[in-house]
């Protein structure tokens, strides 16, 4: 229920009064939740900090934590300005808001910043772990189908010819099986660069500037409220990620740090 009072909120938002009759069922509920544990599976079957030894394993794991409980809060976050449309309007849904979606690109920006910020604070030696920026887009290319099957995150009504009938029967573009294809060709893309050895300790950071940049474009064929300068508040916060991967480019050019990590044997 809360994810049909959530498409009908947006509608309204995006000028249409005719409301989205969304058949969402426990099975799609379950299909959606089911893809996303995958992708977590898959993430952990892979071993993100299999090249570590056990002490940097510790280390690893002690920021991972750090970087989850932020990330699950700019999340939420996200959800509260790109679909609650917060501050713009009150917002007093927040039940509705904790039992509804969650944003991966608040969930990106916000982990990364955190971990970030906490590293200097836990005198954290490691590099960035190119093995889990390579992993990573395969586990949320993976939960961009359960969102196509539980019908969430949808694009605008249209008859083009990429477009598909979606489980509430109208044809719209597929806008989650679109971004399913940029996580799938994005982690091939840094898949090629890990094995060649290329941007050592950036390829999270090139992953951050190419899915913001992905997602400033690809919110203009999703139903989200454009309320923020014309733009949504997912909109803004895809800047700010291509913002803060790219100085974490420019940042690691010749970082000694990731230098000395290569000479010690943890690539």
């Amino acid at each position: 229920p809360h994810r049909v009072r959530l498409f009908r909120r947006v509608h309204r938002c995006c000028g249409r009064h005719r409301s989205v009759a969304l058949a969402v069922t426990w099975d799609l509920q379950l299909a959606y939740s089911g893809m996303v544990a995958l992708g977590l599976v898959l993430l952990l079957v892979f071993r993100p900090a299999g090249q570590y030894g056990t002490r940097e394993r510790r280390q690893y794991w002690r920021l991972q934590a750090i970087t989850l409980v932020a990330a699950l809060l700019g999340a939420k976050f996200a959800v509260l300005m790109g679909d609650g449309r917060w501050p713009l309007v009150p917002f007093d849904d927040w039940v509705g808001l904790m039992l509804s979606g969650r944003s991966i690109v608040g969930a990106l920006l916000f982990g990364f910043l955190a971990a970030e910020a906490a590293k200097p604070l836990l005198r954290y030696p490691l590099p960035p772990n190119d093995r889990f920026a390579m992993l990573l887009p395969f586990s949320i290319g993976t939960g961009r189908l359960g969102c196509w099957l539980a019908g969430c995150c949808v694009g605008v009504e249209s008859d083009g010819p990429l477009s598909l009938v979606g489980i509430d029967g109208v044809s719209r573009i597929p806008a989650p099986l679109i971004e399913m294809l940029f996580h799938l060709l994005g982690g091939l893309a840094l898949l090629v660069l890990f094995r060649q050895g290329r941007m050592r300790g950036r390829l999270f950071a090139l992953y951050l500037v190419a899915y913001g940049v992905f997602r400033v474009v690809s919110e203009y064929w999703r139903i989200t409220p454009k309320d923020f300068g014309g733009w949504s508040a997912y909109q803004w916060l895809a800047l700010a990620m291509v913002i803060a991967g790219c100085a974490a480019l420019y940042a690691r050019r010749d970082s000694g740090i990731i230098g000395a990590s290569l000479e010690r044997g943890t690539p």
